[in-house]
């Protein structure tokens, strides 16, 4: 059993063009881990305008020193260069990755190159095995990828299995990872970079232990953190129904995306709240590796076999408000169970969810305007109609015309070809969440380094705050956000616990795995990560000058009245003279 050692960072480095590996052990603490790891790794191993299909495009994956130690520190961070926004990709997965690559001794993978032909990676402690993956190559199902390997491969209880479906195969530019059964890398294409490189899937399997310098102290921390975590409030929203509790107070707000924003507002949000699908559809609720907090809510979807009317098989899918979003309210799908076959069949190929709905979603409304022909579109597009979506769902994987080819790298790049770029809901090339709060929601997508509202949460400014800040405190509230989330996503916290993992309670976590940290310090790590990381974002091709805002946003009106143009001009003319042109 080895101490957590909070400097010396173990990162495993993969070549696939020659199959060939090693370990490499040096002082990292600086940047604590996960994603301030990762940017460091990715920078010092990627030519930073390589092609983000081309073999010389570089995969980390990187974990935290929290991630051994305590609750919900259950996220790997993936770092590459994004073939959706041709710029950064990031993405963060839960479910058992995070623990298995720690436990099999590693602070970060670097994947490099790409192998002549399909294969699958199993990391086994300090060994590394490259199987041949040709059987699998081909598979569509993500599920039944992830089956088939788990039957051949050891590990049971203690491995994860990261594989790409169909849609990496394909290089869709919004295809995802799966990890387990229900956890994705989902956001900015993994899963083309994976498929890329001739990589199905990367199995990890960790056996070690670690022990804190001061075992004493950190069962009381741990303890504090287990009872804030389960004794308080702080979690009780995504245990009970999880964040598809966001759908009906979003609609009343007005803010739900409804029909590609034709309308903020759908009339059939009740169908498909996250209190319908706990009454009607919630079949159980599972966990990550290392969380208290069941916040996975799987439906049961029971579907008949075709001539056995009294019999049905029974899929479990995963929900939750992005998908809920995307694929319902965004196509206008009010039926809980078409919506749910429509997320399965989005599942199934491995594709982003979020990429997906929006995609369709610009796709709809220009058949409708007659940008596109019903022979490019194949099916009749309409909104509301789940059949015709599921067709262009299939469409997307199988890409059998140059309209679905272009559609599969993005609704940028569709809308570039076939016009609609005022409809086409994308910021920095990321198809946009499922907010329309206003002012602090765009600009933080806008300058975002994900380009997600997850990156500073801009959306729950609009809520808290009656009136809007001066453009330049908005952007100040926004950085601050941001900055922290990147200590939040070094230590792999899972967001939904950032009320637990409070700036005190991180500096008394730190004093049981021997580093002393005030809080100030650890603020400015995070500002200088979050440097950093937008450094590197210009370096592989991000231009703040260039980015399109879609003037859709402009047309319908939030809670607070309509956006204002100048207001986010003046905030991105602040964040582009303080931050942007600093780094």
């Amino acid at each position: 059993m080895d101490l957590i050692d909070f400097n010396l960072k173990k990162i495993l480095h993969i070549n696939l063009n020659d199959y060939s590996y090693f370990v490499e052990e040096r002082d990292m603490g600086e940047w604590i881990g996960g994603v301030g790891i990762a940017t460091r790794l990715l920078s010092e191993n990627i030519k930073k305008d390589v092609d983000p299909l081309d073999e010389g495009n570089v995969i980390v994956l990187a974990v935290g020193p929290f991630t051994p130690a305590y609750p919900f520190a259950s996220k790997t961070v993936a770092m590459f260069k994004s073939p959706l926004t041709s710029n950064l990709g990031e993405s963060h997965a839960g479910g058992r990755s995070a623990t298995a690559i720690a436990n099999a001794g590693y602070d970060a993978i670097v994947i490099k190159g790409a192998s002549s032909k399909p294969v699958y990676v199993v990391i086994e402690n300090e060994k590394v095995h490259f199987r041949d993956a040709r059987v699998l190559w081909g598979i569509e199902d993500s599920l039944i990828t992830g089956r088939i390997i788990a039957e051949k491969e050891k590990g049971r209880g203690i491995r994860a299995i990261m594989r790409i479906g169909g849609a990496g195969e394909k290089l869709v530019r919004f295809a995802g990872v799966m990890t387990e059964t229900y956890r994705h890398f989902g956001r900015t294409g993994l899963g083309a970079v994976f498929g890329s490189k001739k990589l199905k899937a990367l199995v990890v399997i960790g056996k070690g232990t670690k022990r804190p310098s001061d075992a004493k102290s950190y069962r009381e921390i741990y303890n504090k953190i287990f009872e804030l975590a389960t004794a308080s409030d702080a979690m009780k929203k995504y245990y009970l129904i999880g964040t598809p509790v966001n759908v009906a107070p979003l609609n009343e707000l007005r803010a739900l995306p409804t029909r590609n924003l034709e309308s903020a507002y759908f009339e059939n949000a009740e169908e498909i709240s996250g209190e319908k699908f706990a009454e009607f559809n919630l079949a159980r609720r599972i966990a990550c590796n290392h969380c208290p907090t069941a916040c996975i809510h799987l439906a049961a979807l029971r579907i008949p076999y075709e001539d056995e009317p009294y019999f049905h098989k029974t899929i479990m899918i995963s929900y939750d408000y992005e998908l809920i979003y995307s694929l319902g309210s965004m196509l206008g799908i009010g039926d809980r169970n078409a919506l749910l076959k429509l997320m399965h069949r989005v599942e199934l190929y491995g594709m982003d969810a979020m990429s997906t709905g929006v995609c369709l979603a610009w796709a709809t409304e220009a058949l409708k305007k007659g940008l596109i022909s019903q022979n490019e579109a194949l099916a009749p597009l309409k909104f509301g109609d789940a059949e015709a979506y599921l067709k262009a769902i299939d469409n997307l994987y199988f890409q059998p015309n140059e309209f679905y080819k272009t559609l599969a790298e993005g609704v940028e790049a569709i809308s570039k070809k076939y016009g609609g770029k005022e409809f086409a809901l994308a910021f920095g090339g990321n198809e946009m969440p499922g907010y329309h709060t206003g002012h602090g929601g765009y600009i933080g997508f806008l300058i975002g380094l994900r380009h997600s509202h997850l990156d500073n949460a801009g959306y729950s400014i609009d809520q808290k705050a009656k009136e809007d800040p001066e453009p330049e405190e908005l952007v100040e509230k926004l950085v601050e956000e941001e900055s922290w989330r990147q200590i939040l996503s070094s230590l792999v916290v899972c967001f939904f616990a950032r009320g637990v993992y409070t700036p005190e309670l991180v500096v008394e976590g730190f004093k049981p795995l021997g580093i002393e940290m005030s809080e100030d310090e650890l603020k400015e790590i995070g500002r200088k990560i979050y440097l950093e990381k937008l450094k590197l974002k210009k370096e592989l091709g991000f231009d703040l000058g260039k980015m399109r805002i879609p003037k859709r946003i402009f047309e319908v009106e939030t809670f607070k009245g309509n956006l204002d143009s100048n207001y986010i001009e003046r905030a991105l003319n602040y964040y582009e003279k303080k931050y942007y042109r600093a780094v």
